[in-house]
């Protein structure tokens, strides 16, 4: 089974309460980015969670072992489904989060962001090996910390699951359907691919945020995935 994520991308709470009035009967599953929680705060996560939404907290934490720990006790107190960190923090990093928050919250990891190019990544990170090689490398280490998964390209879901276990979890942005545009992601897949590939997750934004009916758009992606 594949899940819509909806990355709400508003910089208040307010067009947030003005977006899920498409959805008066929905339970959806939200992402929750730093535009938005440096804006209103842990404050946005109570009210949603209360009012019956899973909430995936995005804000890629990557900072030293003994600070993330003691932020993901702060995270796992908010009560969120699922939150992140960044790969490239390195394995004692990545297992510090994993005891900061506990096992009852989905921990999941960051590679090479969506917006990025192997030919990015091997400019400007100086990183010699493969756009695959360097996502497979962060996906083995989050594996051996005890994540949960990876944020990935759908096009690497194959791979990951592949080489490393077929539970392991892929969380999946940069969905866009055929007739919506890339914007400024780079490494794109349509919904239906995206489940054929076997993502988890997926995260869809702005084809349903900015769409003139979001309920609308949304049900189509989740007829898509069916």
């Amino acid at each position: 089974m594949t899940e819509i994520i909806i990355a709400m991308d508003f910089s208040s709470k307010k067009e947030v309460d003005d977006f899920l009035k498409y959805f008066p009967n929905e339970s959806l599953y939200l992402k929750i980015g730093m535009e938005l929680f440096y804006k209103e705060g842990k404050g946005i996560v109570e009210d949603l969670k209360a009012k019956g939404h899973k909430i995936f907290l995005d804000l890629k934490l990557h900072d030293i072992p003994n600070t993330v720990e003691k932020a993901m006790r702060n995270i796992r107190a908010m009560g969120v489904d699922m939150c992140n960190v960044h790969a490239a923090g390195g394995l004692e990093m990545m297992k510090a989060a994993r005891r900061g928050l506990g096992d009852d919250t989905l921990l999941i990891a960051v590679s090479q962001l969506t917006s990025t190019s192997e030919k990015d990544m091997q400019k400007e990170q100086l990183v010699n090996a493969s756009l695959n090689e360097s996502v497979l490398n962060y996906s083995k280490l989050a594996y051996e910390a005890g994540l949960d998964g990876m944020v990935c390209s759908a096009k690497e879901v194959a791979m990951i699951h592949e080489n490393i276990d077929s539970s392991f979890l892929c969380i999946t942005p940069g969905i866009r359907p055929k007739s919506f545009a890339k914007a400024d992601q780079k490494r794109v897949v349509s919904p239906k691919e995206a489940k054929e590939i076997g993502s988890n997750y997926i995260v869809v934004g702005r084809p349903i945020t900015s769409a003139k009916n979001p309920y609308q758009a949304y049900k189509e992606i989740e007829k898509e995935l069916k």
